[in-house]
């Protein structure tokens, strides 16, 4: 139809690196809740959405409808914030509409500054583990360099990253949480999980690019060995 493709134009640098992400009436946007509705969820154990899903309608709406259909066949939610400023009428909305999909969420990953839109004018660290506190919900708090702090079952554990020579910030979040989900798929225990995500994330940022960043679990594997955290 009419819909537009989305374009990303990001430096490759490590320092003040900045994108120009362009947005305006993406494809992905278009998505609504009969197209939801059209997936086999109960051959799936679980559901990841990005909060860039959730900015604007009609995917907003789509995505809700996929949490709800997904949580009605037991599969388990996950959530990555992925706050983008520019994608919402408001940070308000943000708040409101996040906060709503993270209470639907078994587990939730955000950066510091993503728990700080959720928390508003509450310590995000706190609402982090407040959060976590209800209905057993896992949590993870990335803080970029300083790495993650883990919340789940009243406890909390802190994860560092792994010190590496960075080309660029960009797609370490994808990274991370593409390390961190395929961890627990293998039956890792979640401390071991958690590190595969920043292992990942590491040789993300060591890369040019996002999605040709990405390494295979072998690679994942062999770069956990070599550096120990």
């Amino acid at each position: 139809g009419e819909v537009r493709n989305s374009l990303a134009i990001v430096e490759t640098r490590a320092e003040n690196c900045q994108s120009v992400i362009y947005r305006n009436g993406a494809a992905d946007f278009q998505l609504t809740p009969d197209d939801a509705t059209g997936v086999a969820y109960p051959t799936f154990s679980a559901i990841i959405v990005a909060g860039t899903s959730l900015a604007q309608e009609p995917s907003r709406s789509a995505t809700f409808k996929a949490m709800q259909v997904a949580r009605d066949a037991g599969l388990v939610l996950i959530i990555d914030i992925d706050y983008r400023p520019y994608s919402w009428a408001s940070m308000a909305e943000a708040q409101q509409v996040c906060t709503t999909a993270a209470a639907m969420c078994d587990i939730v990953v955000a950066n510091d500054e993503e728990f700080a839109v959720l928390a508003g004018v509450q310590n995000p660290l706190e609402f982090a583990e407040r959060l976590a506190a209800q209905n057993n919900r896992l949590v993870i708090y990335k803080m970029g360099a300083k790495g993650c702090i883990t919340f789940t079952n009243g406890n909390r554990f802190d994860t560092p990253v792994y010190e590496v020579a960075a080309l660029k910030p960009t797609g370490a979040g994808d990274g991370f949480m593409g390390g961190f989900i395929a961890g627990l798929v293998a039956g890792a225990p979640l401390s071991d999980a958690v590190r595969r995500g920043a292992a990942t994330a590491a040789i993300v940022v060591t890369r040019i690019g996002c999605a040709p960043a990405m390494p295979d679990a072998d690679e994942v594997q062999a770069f956990m060995q070599r550096l120990q955290v």
